[in-house]
């Protein structure tokens, strides 16, 4: 594993997974919603977010966090050799997600680029929980076939939070060259 792409839906963990499987990997880490979302919520145009993220994939090692695939296509797929989707029930992801969302908005944390999460947000369309509904029924149609019309890219499907601890704590072991984690937790 070198270029990793950690996919699943909002409150499912993909930043803190990125995060510490970048750290475990030694590589950089990148979080495309940070590429995508401009001060007050603007978003980037197609164009400019392929120009933000087409050098980070043309670096030898990542881990990226997000697909942007309506935006992107296959630009960060095509670069990686991991996909590692996080694909969890909606009764682990949804709780999360409300305990994040309802927490920065109360604390008001920024997320990046001076925007935070605001109580309005939740009657905007899409709003976060309807985005991530839509989503998660989405990649469980799309994600395994977007990701075999790239040969050369392992797909790691974990399903519970016991397979993500297992998976990382195998990342760390194997972070030495011993190849990419299989679905199976074999390096082949």
């Amino acid at each position: 594993m070198e270029r990793v792409n950690v996919l699943g839906v909002s409150g499912s963990g993909k930043s803190t997974v990125g995060r510490e499987l970048a750290a475990l990997l030694d590589v950089p880490y990148v979080e495309l919603d940070e590429l995508h979302h401009g001060p007050d919520w603007t978003e980037a145009t197609a164009d400019e977010l392929r120009a933000r993220v087409a050098p980070v994939v043309a670096q030898g090692a990542w881990v990226i966090d997000g697909s942007y695939r309506h935006k992107l296509g296959d630009l960060v797929l095509a670069r990686a050799d991991t996909v590692v989707w996080l694909d969890l029930p909606v009764r682990v992801w949804l709780p999360r997600l409300a305990r994040r969302t309802f927490g920065r908005m109360l604390t008001g944390e920024e997320l990046f680029n001076g925007n935070r999460e605001r109580f309005r947000n939740l009657f905007e369309r899409p709003n976060i929980f309807g985005w991530a509904w839509r989503r998660h029924f989405e990649y469980r149609r799309e994600l395994p076939g977007w990701v075999a019309a790239h040969p050369g890219v392992v797909l790691v499907r974990l399903r519970t939070p016991q397979e993500v601890a297992a998976f990382l704590a195998r990342a760390g072991r194997e972070a030495a060259p011993a190849g990419p984690v299989t679905a199976t937790g074999t390096a082949r």
